[in-house]
């Protein structure tokens, strides 16, 4: 049974997690700060605001650095101390609340475990909307949608689905995606995600 308090409840050290991951990955891309505020237009700053733990970055804002780095927004918020255990536990999962819409994620899969997968959970509160800017993307990220509760609204460029309970939508991110939910009560879906580089990214 799904506890709603658990599964909400954010706990103080995220943003250090996301920092030292953020920080670790363009670390071992050799990016400077500049270049990777040139490939996510988000500010020098801003990213290193985040990369020291002093900034609550918005979804939005994450996403972007995420896609600079080459990666899902979900490998941000791995632990990059864990080790590389196939199993995930219930208590090894840390919740993030976004700043900006009051949504909530946790990663389900297991941290820095080598898959081409990731399973994310969301709580989309009433009459919230995240919309993420991104349109192409330096690699391929097939996604679906698995609605567990409630509904929502998902945009995909100029293409809306509307998902009740129990409704899975599959697509690929290579345009500009938003969520809406227009209810009265919380939206929780789960999000599968696959990833797979271009060619042109592996030379």
């Amino acid at each position: 049974m799904w506890d709603r308090a658990a599964a909400t409840r954010v706990t103080p050290d995220i943003n250090a997690r996301i920092a030292s991951r953020v920080r670790a990955l363009r670390t071992d891309l050799g990016m400077t700060l500049d270049a990777l505020a040139g490939q996510c237009d988000v500010s020098r700053s801003m990213i290193s605001l985040v990369e020291r733990g002093e900034s609550s970055a918005t979804a939005v804002v994450l996403e972007k650095i995420a896609t600079g780095l080459g990666v899902p927004l979900a490998t941000l918020f791995d632990d990059s101390g864990a080790s590389a255990n196939p199993v995930s536990r219930r208590d090894d999962r840390t919740p993030w609340r976004d700043p900006q819409s009051g949504y909530v994620r946790r990663n389900i899969s297991p941290a820095n475990f080598p898959s081409p997968i990731h399973v994310v959970e969301v709580v989309l509160p009433a009459g919230a909307r995240v919309a993420y800017e991104t349109g192409a993307r330096p690699m391929s990220i097939h996604q679906q949608i698995w609605v567990q509760e409630g509904s929502i609204e998902v945009t995909l460029g100029s293409v809306t689905y509307r998902l009740s309970e129990d409704d899975c939508l599959a697509m690929q991110l290579n345009e500009p995606i938003a969520y809406r939910n227009r209810t009265r009560k919380p939206a929780r879906y789960i999000v599968i995600i696959a990833t797979e580089r271009s060619r042109a990214s592996r030379r």
